[in-house]
């Protein structure tokens, strides 16, 4: 078993990220069999300063038998920027969408919430089972839906990319990121890896497609160059945030 870690960064952050942050590793701890992942020298804690204001990241990593890397990143910006970061990367030979969940706000409230199962085959649907159980679940409302970026067609039909507005629509986000998780967790413990080198090229191209996309999000990328240089900016993007397999 690996011990969930609580780190003093966590319990600075809004509320709705430390919450995330704890059930996203009990769900993790109670349903796959995590080992230590080795995360890059000098990436798993970083500080830097941006426009005055102290940035702190935080990682946290594990594998498993069915996934090549398990990521949580919590970070930090002054008073004025909380985030939580996290991706779960399959390993290639396994058909499992990527499960990815980001919240992005402050002490003040949070401004953005996303959370996907994204598929990672040429059709880009979701495997039969997800789509069946997605299907079924209650439909929750929020006032604030937002629209997915122009480089968001790596995300499936049920993606949830919100604003939660009041403690009401926080509690139902979180209850949306359990029952997406809880679902993939379950579906990873009982799918069989691909023999074929035909679908696993397909599976790998499917990643590599997710990480390039991801590559692409212009906002992460201006906040890590202006504290911490373009240089390193683009071995994080491309090393530990969405390193392709």
């Amino acid at each position: 078993m690996v011990t969930t870690i609580q780190s003093s960064l966590r319990e600075r952050q809004h509320i709705l990220i430390r919450k995330l942050a704890d059930f996203i590793e009990e769900i993790w701890e109670r349903n796959l069999n995590l080992s230590p992942y080795d995360i890059p020298e000098d990436l798993g804690y970083v500080e830097g300063n941006l426009e005055g204001e102290k940035l702190i990241i935080e990682n946290h990593c594990y594998q498993t038998p069915q996934f090549r890397k398990l990521h949580l990143e919590l970070a930090q910006v002054g008073d004025r920027l909380d985030i939580l970061h996290c991706v779960m990367f399959p390993r290639p030979n396994y058909p499992l969408p990527i499960f990815g969940v980001d919240l992005v706000g402050s002490q003040k409230g949070i401004s953005a919430a996303i959370v996907d199962l994204s598929p990672v085959t040429q059709n880009c649907i979701l495997p039969k089972a997800y789509r069946y159980v997605l299907a079924n679940l209650l439909p929750v409302e929020f006032s604030q839906p937002r629209d997915l970026p122009p480089w968001g067609n790596i995300f499936s039909k049920f993606c949830l990319f919100v604003r939660p507005i009041n403690a009401e629509e926080e509690r139902l986000f979180l209850y949306r990121v359990r029952q997406f998780l809880t679902l993939h967790c379950q579906m990873a413990i009982v799918t069989c890896p691909v023999t074929s080198s035909f679908e696993k090229t397909e599976l790998l191209a499917g990643q590599r497609y997710y990480c390039t996309q991801q590559q692409q999000n212009d906002k992460t990328r201006r906040v890590l160059a202006k504290s911490l240089g373009q240089t390193w900016t683009e071995q994080y993007m491309n090393t530990m945030l969405f390193d392709a397999p």
